[in-house]
């Protein structure tokens, strides 16, 4: 993409940014190839900024196998949402939000303050590096976008994109409609969990409300629309996302400034 991180005054919005292009290409992998939309998206980002904060406060773990945890709770999420997919159309969407904000509810009680800190906030301050996993988070989109371009060229994204426009005709011809949408499903969930991690630890001060705000489900869902499903990039899905970024980068900021001190 060629941006240097220096080359920018505010460097929130510019991670945003790359977030949210990340999440959109992710998104794209479950969307853009088999049809499945999830508006529960965000529950993926918030496993993986969870699974990431947990390790590292715990077990006191480095920042990267802090990551490799964040991936891992994602996974974990998407097999335990697998039956989501018997849904369709409305029903896995809704669903799909009805998961992650039961998600959001066991991570925010209080009763769990011990674990996950409940309502009052992640602090990370050991592993706080925003310079290296700016370019972590860098590393992620180039991956992902690598993943697309082959999902793009590969016989296993053009079966995902048969299902996606007729799965009855799919199955009939020999292509396996239920392992083609269980593997878009878990890459999907894979970038989110990571994209979620590389969050926390960018961040490092969050909130549950933050790692599960429902906008990040829709600012995802709006870039990926803009720049058109099972493509790269478009012209309007980058002027939007700096458009959005820059509004999220605001609201997160005054999410953070206005809720209890972390603990």
């Amino acid at each position: 993409m060629g941006v240097m991180r220096g080359a920018y005054s505010n460097e929130l919005m510019l991670f945003n940014f790359i977030v949210f292009l990340t999440l959109a290409q992710g998104l794209n992998i479950i969307y853009g190839f088999t049809g499945y939309l999830p508006f529960g998206y965000v529950g993926f980002y918030g496993a993986g900024a969870y699974g990431f904060s947990l390790v590292v406060m715990h077990l006191h773990v480095p920042a990267m196998i802090g990551m490799a945890a964040a991936a891992g709770a994602a996974l974990v999420l998407a097999v335990i949402l697998l039956p989501l997919l018997r849904l369709s159309g409305a029903y896995f969407a809704i669903a799909s939000m009805a998961a992650a904000q039961a998600v959001y509810e066991i991570v925010a009680n209080p009763d769990l303050e011990n674990i996950t800190k409940g309502p009052y906030g992640v602090s990370l301050s050991e592993v706080f590096a925003p310079a290296f996993s700016y370019y972590v988070a860098l590393a992620i989109l180039a991956v992902t976008l690598l993943i697309v371009v082959w999902l793009r060229n590969s016989r296993f994204g053009m079966s995902l994109q048969a299902i996606r426009d007729d799965s009855v005709s799919a199955a009939m011809a020999g292509v396996s409609v239920v392992r083609g949408r269980t593997i878009a499903w878990l890459l999907s969930a894979l970038v989110a969990g990571l994209v979620g991690g590389v969050f926390a630890w960018h961040i490092s001060v969050f909130y549950p409300d933050t790692a599960f705000d429902l906008s990040v489900s829709i600012f995802s869902t709006v870039f990926l629309l803009f720049g058109g499903a099972t493509t790269l990039s478009a012209r309007c899905s980058v002027s939007s996302s700096c458009m959005a970024s820059t509004t999220s980068s605001a609201s997160r900021c005054r999410s953070i400034s206005s809720s209890p001190t972390a603990r």
